[in-house]
C-alpha cells in the first residue's frame, strides 16, 4: 500500500537525491505502490494547484524530481523486474534502477541496454535517450523500449507501444518524462556471452598523444566496441586520461585484440581489462560517483575528438578544482547511429561524442563556486567546437540555447505531442523548447 508523507524518515528518504546540493522540500510526497496512487496524485496536484514532480532513481543532477511546496510522486519503491528469458523481455517497474534490472537478468544470461551507472533509474534514463556501454551494439536505452504504462495528466492509464498510442510511444523514446508518469515499461534484452571491460589510465604528460590516437580508434570502432573516455584525478590526485572500453562481441579473440590496441596509445599507468559482467561494470561507476556529494554538470556534443576538443580536455585536467570531478565522453556510434532520426524523439543520430562535465565536491567543501565555475568555463570553451543542442537528460534549466536545439528536426513534432498529451504542462522533467522561443516553465 502506498503512503502520503510530509515529515519523518519516509519523507526524508523521498527527498534524498544523488545531488546532495538539492535542498527542495516538497509539501507532500506520495510513495506509490502502483498506478492507482500515481493517478490520485496527478489529479490532486491539479486540483490544489501545486507543482507536480516525479522521483524515480533520483539521479537528475538539476533536482527536477522535487519542487518546494509541491507534490512529489515517489516511484522509488516500485523496483520489481520480471524477466521472460524466452522472449528476451523484461517488465521493469517505474522506480527500478539499472543495477536492479541487470541483477535480475544476469541469472538468465541476458542483459539490457543501460547507462554506465547502476543507481540511475531506468525509466528516466530510457525516456531521455540513454547512452551506455552497449549502445554501439544494441542502441540507446530508448531504442530498446517496447512499451510503457503511463498515467496521463487527466488521470487515465494508457499503454503506449507501436500499436497503441504510437505517437506517445514515439515521444517517450527521447522526449523525457514530460508526458506522464511511467509506472512500468517493457524493455528488450540481449544475450552477451562474452563481455570484456576495464580501465586504462595514462599519465597527464601523455594526454595529447593518447587523445589523438583515441580519435583514430573511435573513428573505426565496430559496433561491439564502445569506449568511454575522458579526464579524472588519478590515485595521486594528478589528472589522468582514462579509457573504459567495453567489448560485447561474440568473438573473444577479436575483443582482446581490440582492447589491447588501447594500451599502445601510450604507456599506461594502469591497465586492468578482462572478463566481467554488466552488474560489476555499473557498480564501479556508482562507487566513483556516490549519492550525497554536491554536483554541477555541463554537457556538449561534438562530432569527433578534433584538436580543438583535445585542447579543451587538456584544459579540463590542468584546471581541476576538486578531487571528485571528471570529464566523461560517451560515444554514440554503431546501432545507435543507424536508427533514423524520425523514428524516435531523440534528435541526434549522427555519430558523435556526448561530453559530460561533472563537477563534484564534498558537502563541507567551501569552494563550491570554484567547482561550478570550472564546469561552466569548460562548457563555454567547448561551444565553438560543439554541435547544436545537447543531451536533454543532462541539460540544466538555464541552458536555454542548447534546449532550443536539443531535439533537432523532431522539435515541432515533439511539442505537438506535448500539447496533445499534456496541454497544461503538468509534467516538466527534462527541458523542452518553448514554441515562443523561450524555455518552458512550470505553471
Amino acid at each position: 500500500m502506498g503512503q502520503v508523507v510530509s515529515t519523518g524518515p519516509q519523507y526524508d528518504a523521498g527527498r534524498t537525491l544523488w545531488n546532495g546540493a538539492v535542498s527542495s522540500r516538497p509539501g507532500v510526497i506520495v510513495r506509490c505502490a502502483g498506478p492507482a496512487e500515481a493517478q490520485a496524485a496527478v489529479l490532486a496536484a491539479q486540483e490544489y494547484g501545486v507543482p507536480l514532480t516525479v522521483r524515480g532513481g533520483g539521479h537528475d543532477w538539476a533536482g527536477r524530481a522535487l519542487s518546494d511546496g509541491g507534490l512529489t510522486i515517489d516511484l522509488s519503491g516500485l523496483r520489481r523486474v520480471t524477466v521472460d528469458p524466452v522472449a528476451k523481455v523484461a517488465e521493469v517497474a517505474g522506480g527500478a534502477t539499472a543495477a536492479g534490472l541487470v541483477a535480475a537478468t544476469q541469472p538468465f544470461g541476458l542483459t539490457a541496454a543501460t547507462g554506465s551507472a547502476g543507481s540511475v533509474g531506468m525509466a528516466g534514463l530510457t525516456l531521455g535517450g540513454g547512452y551506455g556501454p552497449l549502445s554501439g551494439r544494441f542502441g540507446l536505452a530508448a531504442d530498446n523500449l517496447l512499451s510503457a504504462q503511463v498515467v496521463l495528466a487527466d488521470g487515465s492509464v494508457v499503454t503506449a507501444d507501436a500499436e497503441r498510442e504510437p505517437e506517445l510511444f514515439w515521444a517517450l523514446r527521447g522526449g523525457g518524462g514530460n508526458f506522464g508518469v511511467v509506472t512500468s515499461m517493457r524493455v528488450r534484452l540481449h544475450a552477451v556471452p562474452t563481455l570484456l571491460s576495464g580501465l586504462v589510465l595514462f599519465g597527464w604528460e601523455q594526454a595529447g598523444s593518447v587523445l589523438a590516437g583515441l580519435a583514430d580508434v573511435l573513428a573505426g570502432s565496430p559496433d561491439e566496441l564502445t569506449v568511454q573516455s575522458g579526464v579524472l584525478p588519478g590515485p595521486d590526485g594528478k589528472p589522468v586520461v582514462f579509457l573504459s572500453p567495453t567489448w560485447s562481441g561474440d568473438d573473444l579473440t577479436v575483443g582482446e585484440r581490440a582492447l589491447a590496441r588501447l594500451d599502445t596509445l601510450g604507456t599506461p599507468l594502469v591497465s586492468q581489462v578482462g572478463s566481467t559482467t554488466v552488474p560489476a561494470m555499473l557498480a564501479g561507476i556508482d562507487a566513483q560517483f556516490p549519492f550525497g556529494r554536491h554536483v554541477e554538470i555541463g554537457t556538449r556534443s561534438v562530432s569527433s575528438l578534433t584538436s580543438g576538443v583535445r585542447d579543451i580536455l587538456s584544459l579540463a585536467g590542468s584546471t581541476l578544482t576538486s578531487p571528485h570531478s571528471a570529464v566523461s565522453l560517451h560515444s554514440l556510434h554503431g546501432a545507435a547511429a543507424r536508427v533514423p532520426v524520425p523514428d524516435t524523439a531523440f534528435g541526434n543520430r549522427d555519430p558523435h561524442l556526448m561530453i559530460e562535465i561533472i563537477a563534484q565536491w564534498d558537502p563541507d567543501d567551501t569552494h563550491a563556486a570554484e567547482h561550478r565555475a570550472w564546469a561552466g568555463v569548460l562548457a563555454d570553451a567547448l561551444e565553438p567546437e560543439a554541435l547544436s543542442g545537447g543531451y536533454p537528460n543532462l541539460l540544466g534549466p538555464d541552458a536555454v540555447a542548447q534546449i532550443t536545439h536539443a531535439y533537432g528536426p523532431n522539435t515541432e513534432r515533439l511539442l505537438a505531442a506535448k500539447h496533445r498529451y499534456d496541454p497544461y504542462n503538468v509534467f516538466h522533467a527534462t527541458p523542452l523548447p518553448d514554441p515562443s522561443g523561450t524555455r518552458r516553465t512550470a505553471r
